[in-house]
């Protein structure tokens, strides 16, 4: 019998911890027909995670997918950077017995089986890969008796169980490369008429919480479901382009910048509903900053008559800062809030947004970095959980635009990962991420705290500048 010995003290089983009943549910806002939003923190909605069996507010992500698995007819594609739910990977497995046709794209530090790794491999993860290996353990260990059997890596090892039923997996290594900086994508096309697409890892960190952790809600994300064939098709291009020929065969998959060069492209999905849609990465060597992504992103924030609300992961594209300064200096009131581990890096644009500069620990600022001559109090963290981070890429622009997807707005995302970009006008629409803003704003730490204005100061006098 196949074994994996836990280590002692690792992780601490608790007792399920039911959100108190007394706490009201947020009115729910109207859906979109053809547009739905969910969040996994979401206010308006309650449910009794699968997993930890504890009740909590927020909509089930991994329901959505497996509720848009569970509907398809003839295909389904997935392409998703780490795919480690196993109730989605025994819903691609019964698809599949049913004759539909599916295929796995992953990241290629994320396609080998947790349960297949070895003591090397382990040993050479970074403390956050080392700590969600840990963590696997921890769940795939169904009896609590310490030690992981053949029969619960069937029931919770989701590449596993995608492997023993033959699915179809490859990842950004199968065009003969090393990989591109990142598959980035998340998103999942189903029969070619209608897509999952969003923020989040279909991971449990990524929807419902670490396990080991009852307090953790998951990453803050959100997950869109819409339906259209024109726009499903031009995401299964984009599938298609990374999938070549599938597994083995000719190295005729594309990855990052191995992959033909596509201008966005716009969807009238109905009168009142509007999508524009493109991929990175983008050679910046080849093409303007202006025909990236990043440059999409630049043109729908320029269209910014009163109001931008931005959710982001990640913010260090010096040319997204430069654009929001001057809609900061039309008028145009900006509010940000970027998770807690990114922020206040000295690469970070929430600092020159704040007027203040970091240099780095080699006393060098950031190339073309620019302070903010007006600055914002209106930028900050949001209050998250314990071990929980704001992982959205999204904004909000008039309350009528919405920018989402896979991409960070990063250099890195814009000129070197596969990732995806939408953005939606559509007020309905707005309206759901509108009240995700205001959720975790409205608890949020604003300004530059003391402690960071401390370090500023410290390192001009470390670097003599």
């Amino acid at each position: 019998m196949f074994l994996l010995m836990l280590g002692i003290g690792l992780w601490r089983r608790n007792h399920a911890q039911d959100i108190p009943q007394e706490i009201p549910l947020a009115p729910s806002l109207p859906q979109d027909p053809f547009i739905q939003v969910y969040f996994n923190q979401a206010q308006s909605a309650r449910y009794v995670e699968p997993y930890r069996q504890q009740e909590r507010f927020g909509d089930d992500l991994e329901a959505v997918i497996i509720e848009a698995i569970a509907s398809a007819q003839s295909s389904v594609d997935v392409a998703v950077q780490e795919l480690q739910l196993p109730r989605v990977a025994q819903a691609l497995r019964d698809k599949q017995e049913s004759g539909v046709r599916v295929r796995v794209i992953l990241e290629n530090q994320y396609s080998t089986p947790l349960s297949q790794l070895t003591s090397q491999q382990v040993g050479q993860m970074d403390e956050r890969d080392r700590a969600d290996y840990q963590e696997f353990l921890y769940f795939a260990d169904m009896d609590g008796d310490r030690r992981v059997t053949a029969a619960e890596i069937a029931e919770r090892d989701a590449l596993a169980i995608l492997q023993a039923a033959r699915i179809p997996v490859i990842d950004d290594t199968a065009d003969g490369s090393k990989g591109s900086d990142l598959m980035h994508h998340k998103f999942v096309v189903i029969d070619q008429t209608r897509i999952i697409v969003g923020s989040a890892n279909f991971t449990l960190s990524g929807t419902h919480g670490d396990f080991g952790s009852l307090s953790s809600l998951g990453n803050a994300n959100h997950l869109l479901s819409i339906q259209n064939a024109e726009l499903a098709r031009i995401f299964t291009q984009e599938f298609e382009q990374m999938w070549g020929d599938g597994p083995g065969g000719l190295d005729n998959s594309l990855f990052g910048l191995q992959k033909p060069y596509l201008p966005a492209k716009t969807v009238a999905i109905a009168p009142n509903s509007i999508v524009t849609v493109q991929f990175s990465p983008s050679s910046a060597s080849r093409y303007t900053w202006e025909d990236s992504v990043n440059g999409l992103i630049g043109r729908t924030l320029d269209r910014a008559s009163s109001s931008i609300d931005l959710a982001l992961f990640v913010f260090s594209d010096q040319p997204l800062s430069d654009k929001l300064e001057r809609r900061h200096q039309a008028n145009v009131q900006i509010r940000a809030l970027i998770d807690s581990g990114f922020v206040y890096r000295d690469y970070s644009e929430a600092l020159d947004m704040l007027g203040t500069a970091l240099a780095s620990d080699r006393c060098v600022y950031e190339e073309n970095n620019r302070p903010w001559r007006f600055p914002l109090t209106s930028v900050g963290i949001p209050q998250m959980p314990d071990g929980d981070v704001l992982h959205h890429k999204f904004g909000v622009v008039d309350q009528r635009l919405v920018i989402t997807g896979s991409q960070n707005w990063s250099k890195a995302a814009n000129h070197s990962n596969d990732e995806n970009l939408l953005v939606i006008e559509n007020e309905t629409v707005a309206a759901h991420f509108h009240r995700e803003f205001d959720r975790l704003y409205s608890d949020a730490n604003l300004g530059i705290p003391p402690w960071l204005q401390e370090k500023v100061g410290d390192r001009q006098q470390q670097c003599g500048l």
